[in-house]
């Protein structure tokens, strides 16, 4: 995607909303982007700006995604979020989003993760996909279960730079969907007539059972949740590509990222992914 036009100032009194200029969205995401690195906490852009429409978060996040591509990272893949019922019920929010997974934000299984190198951090299990061709608009499912290569449990990281997570779908999208990092497990082949709706997840936090799902807990298969993204990127002016990797969503609410805390994942067929958070 390219970048957009980068803003030199905001105007004072300037209006948030549909017609908004990049100049305006362009300061917002500056000041995402600086409280990311250091920062104090950003106050909800959805308060601040009621009118701020969920294509205008979609640019916000873009815009950031192209600044850091602009300084060398390399897309690795996309999240998609709020699939399942627990998450919605816990965000408050009724639809999935996307964010973008960025190659300096993945780590293998078994890994060690400073806790204190996020703000607020929150863990969740997802099932995880790498594409082994293009899907180059939007696509059937049956189209979608013959492009993925691999299949494997993730663990993906949630961090945002509010005050809190009481945030509405404009605040997560403008946030990159609140991705802040992914730990994957071992890839296996996938097979196209594998029923990912019947795969069960259990995760363990310091070898006591912390929260369960299964694959139709994702919009009743965890690959209708791709099928969602190949019709959302072409309207962000991007498609999905062969060796993406794509995050399905959570199968229960998130979970704390406390230091000290060990998380491990198993699944039904899936090797196991688990990381030590320090």
């Amino acid at each position: 995607m390219a970048s957009p036009a980068r803003a030199e100032g905001h105007r004072a009194g300037q209006t948030i909303g549909p017609e908004t200029d990049e100049n305006a969205l362009a300061d917002l995401a500056r000041e995402l982007a600086d409280a990311s690195r250091t920062g104090p906490p950003v106050r909800h852009l959805s308060e601040r700006f009621p009118g701020l429409t969920l294509q205008d978060a979609y640019r916000i996040q873009w815009i950031n995604v192209a600044e850091r591509l602009a300084a060398g990272s390399c897309i690795a893949g996309h999240k998609i979020g709020l699939t399942s019922a627990a998450m919605q019920h816990q965000m408050g929010i009724d639809e999935p989003d996307s964010g973008v997974v960025l190659n300096g934000m993945v780590a293998a299984s078994g890994t060690q993760l400073r806790a204190d190198g996020f703000r607020n951090p929150r863990i969740e299990t997802e099932f995880a996909f790498r594409l082994g061709r293009d899907l180059a608009g939007p696509c059937d499912l049956r189209t979608v279960r013959c492009a993925v290569a691999d299949v494997f449990l993730a663990f993906e990281v949630l961090d945002t730079v509010f005050a809190d997570w009481n945030i509405t779908l404009v605040d997560s999208v403008a946030d990159n969907a609140a991705c802040a990092g992914v730990i994957t497990g071992n890839p296996v082949p996938f097979d196209p007539d594998w029923d990912a709706a019947a795969e069960q997840i259990r995760v363990e936090a310091d070898g006591v059972s912390v929260a369960a799902g299964q694959g139709r807990d994702i919009l009743g298969d965890p690959l209708k949740a791709l099928v969602w993204l190949t019709q959302r990127l072409p309207v962000l002016g991007t498609t999905l590509r062969a060796g993406d990797i794509v995050l399905a969503g959570s199968v229960h609410a998130s979970l704390p990222l406390t230091p000290g805390t060990h998380f491990r994942a198993t699944s039904t067929r899936l090797p196991s992914v688990h990381v030590q958070a320090v």
